[in-house]
């Protein structure tokens, strides 16, 4: 059985940091990627950062290139979402999401099949 657990979320000041984790179970997380979405009240889901498999690609929103850093610790089968330089728009709920059909990262929610429940981040002063 898949499971995605986050944890990691807060309350934070603007211009300070955060870093989720994405614990993985029930697959071999390295071999598939493991994406970052967020939501925020109101509006669509959107891709953050995505890491495919083994030591393949990384991307990033334009929105959080340079501030977040998204790393996987295979052993621990763990994915993080290392988040600096925080914006209060940057306030959202964060789900982690994994794809066991493609090797490839994508921004498209359809693209995930595995879904984490979400860690809430607000950044507000």
């Amino acid at each position: 059985q898949v499971q995605l657990v986050e944890s990691g979320g807060g309350v934070v000041q603007p211009g300070g940091s955060l870093r989720l984790s994405c614990a993985a179970s029930g697959f071999t997380a390295d071999y598939y990627p493991v994406a970052w979405f967020r939501q925020a009240p109101g509006k669509e889901r959107e891709a953050v950062s995505c890491i495919s498999n083994r030591d393949g690609p990384i991307d990033y929103a334009d929105s959080v290139k340079g501030r977040f850093t998204i790393e996987r610790d295979n052993a621990k089968r763990t994915v993080y979402l290392q988040m600096n330089r925080l914006k209060p728009e940057d306030t959202a709920v964060y789900h982690c999401a994994a794809s066991t059909t493609y090797y490839y990262c994508s921004g498209r929610v359809g693209h995930y099949e595995y879904w984490g429940q979400g860690t809430q981040v607000t950044v507000s002063s």
